[in-house]
């Protein structure tokens, strides 16, 4: 069994809790995961199954899309509802004030990691240096919001919720507590939901449930998203019987002799190659020196 299944993550559950459940009831060894979520936060998180696991280091899109519920006036040592409360003031931001602040947190901007955090600081998850009650200093990194957008805010409770469409890398918790911050006052995460992940989005997903439900009744393949559909921002080439054997054993491929020819592409560019019978055979990029088409990587039926 091969592809992808995008399971909706439940709380409470690790990503390698879900890669233990799926290995079992799909009955496979070859399993992986792509956007470590944290046990609290709950939906999408893809599962790659058999040959789509060799997918993991080069998958081309890694952005993210969250919904997160928030409150001000608390600040607690992990930046969100389940941390130990540290400190908490009176917070009277209105609308108008933390709608600006969210205007300021989008585009390329720079964000310092939280101490609970998988960062690694020499070769020391942060998180385990947290737990020990040491703080050190972390380097800023460039991050993108694509979009910040405020849902709704209730001035009276000083809560309210936002949508955050972003790159890899970005901290939710972290940019609440950096946009209360620009505001006055402290803010910490009280939920999150990952509603887009390398691509897919909970209408792609199921529960773990479900995937027991549809593997007891033999159904789980019409839920396996085929590995091909990690790279479909790449163009899809078509090749003949004996490019695919040739790809296939790992060849290169001449690229007038192929589709290509009439093709836009550059050096260096990556291919989604088919046989003619729209078999996925792997990836291939382009070495416009030599003219050929190269194996990138190789997807085995």
């Amino acid at each position: 069994m091969n592809g992808v299944v995008v399971i909706n993550k439940e709380q409470d559950f690790t990503s390698f809790d879900v890669v233990a459940v799926v290995r079992k009831t799909l009955h496979t060894k070859k399993v992986g995961h792509c956007g470590t979520l944290d046990p609290n936060a709950t939906g999408v998180l893809p599962v790659l199954v058999g040959n789509a696991t060799k997918a993991q280091d080069i998958i081309p899109d890694h952005d993210k899309a969250y919904t997160a519920t928030f409150k001000l006036g608390v600040k607690t040592d992990t930046l969100d509802v389940w941390g130990e409360v540290l400190e908490e003031k009176v917070s009277a931001v209105t609308l108008d004030q933390l709608e600006s602040a969210c205007e300021k947190f989008t585009g390329e901007i720079m964000q310092t990691p939280p101490m609970y955090s998988a960062v690694q600081k020499d070769g020391v998850r942060l998180y385990e240096l947290a737990r020990q009650g040491i703080e050190i200093e972390r380097e800023a990194r460039k991050i993108t919001v694509y979009s910040l957008e405020l849902l709704d805010f209730d001035e009276k409770t000083q809560e309210g919720s936002i949508n955050v469409s972003c790159s890899k890398g970005t901290y939710i918790r972290q940019l609440i507590a950096d946009i209360a911050e620009s505001v006055g006052t402290f803010g910490m995460m009280t939920s999150l939901v990952r509603t887009k992940a390398c691509g897919f989005t909970l209408d792609d997903a199921i529960t773990l449930d479900e995937l027991k439900a549809y593997a007891e009744n033999g159904t789980i393949e019409s839920k396996m998203l085929s590995t091909q559909s990690l790279f479909v921002r790449y163009k899809e080439l078509r090749v003949s019987d004996k490019q695919a054997v040739r790809f296939y054993n790992g060849n290169p491929l001449d690229i007038t002799r192929t589709a290509l020819r009439d093709m836009d592409y550059a050096d260096g560019e990556i291919f989604r190659v088919f046989d003619a019978n729209g078999d996925f055979l792997g990836l291939g990029v382009i070495v416009e020196e030599k003219s050929v088409l190269k194996i990138y990587k190789h997807f085995e039926k």
